[in-house]
């Protein structure tokens, strides 16, 4: 294989993981950083409107802009736009998981494995694919779940230990030994099926949190029941 050819190679596969990293793999991440961009052009658009009603004030009281102060005026709101348009998403960092607040917890796991899944074999980026479904079904439930829940320290550890410990352990050997048996498994293998484990133990949680709920609402339409059609039956009695 030529230099040109391997550069080619090479220049192909970084595309592929750039694609792979912007890929999210659920709605929560997405939801994270829309919130971000909306909260970034608030700040723009807000600074920008200070920067035209000094200018209209400017030239109202003071003397007109003219050409030359419509010009630095385009070119102080440009400077705005840049200064305030520019910060990045903050990306979630391993050891920050697991103390995220509980309600950004789906979400900012969900970023941290799409930034890791162009590193890992395919079918460990086909599970990943899948826990971000089930991360989303996780979700609505640790909005309103109770932090101090023993619950809540079960989800945390599961999502934000768990999980990124046994993907950033597979990440921490080298590459050239992941296809290698050891103790009867490749790591690659041992990854699969921890992932398997976990993505299974993510929707477990979720369901046995909704089941909870069911609960609450089957107990609460029971009340009514006794309540409204009991004293119906008295009335008729």
């Amino acid at each position: 294989m030529s230099e040109v050819d391997k550069v080619r190679m090479s220049a192909a596969s970084a595309i592929e993981r750039s694609r792979e990293r912007r890929r999210p793999i659920g709605t929560k991440s997405v939801a994270l950083r829309r919130q971000h961009l909306y909260k970034k052009l608030g700040r723009v658009l807000i600074a920008g409107g200070i920067v035209l009603l000094g200018a209209a004030l400017f030239g109202a009281l003071i003397q007109p802009l003219g050409f030359t102060g419509l010009l630095a005026l385009f070119v102080l709101l440009i400077g705005v736009a840049v200064l305030f348009g520019r910060s990045p998403f903050p990306e979630p960092r391993q050891a920050d998981l697991p103390k995220t607040d509980l309600k950004q917890l789906a979400g900012r796991t969900e970023i941290w494995l799409e930034a890791q899944r162009p590193m890992l074999p395919a079918p460990a980026r086909t599970l990943v694919d899948g826990i971000g479904v089930q991360l989303d079904l996780l979700a609505p439930q640790l909005q309103t779940l109770d932090p101090g829940e023993p619950a809540a320290a079960n989800i945390r550890k599961l999502v934000g230990e768990d999980l990124p410990e046994l993907v950033a352990g597979y990440q921490r050997i080298p590459a050239g030994l992941r296809g290698e048996a050891h103790a009867g498994r490749t790591p690659d293998e041992t990854l699969v099926g921890g992932l398997k484990m976990l993505e299974a133990e993510i929707g477990s949680a979720a369901r046995n949190l909704a089941a909870g709920e069911l609960d609450k609402l089957a107990t609460r339409e029971r009340y009514l029941q006794l309540k409204y059609q009991g004293i119906e039956g008295e009335d008729l009695a």
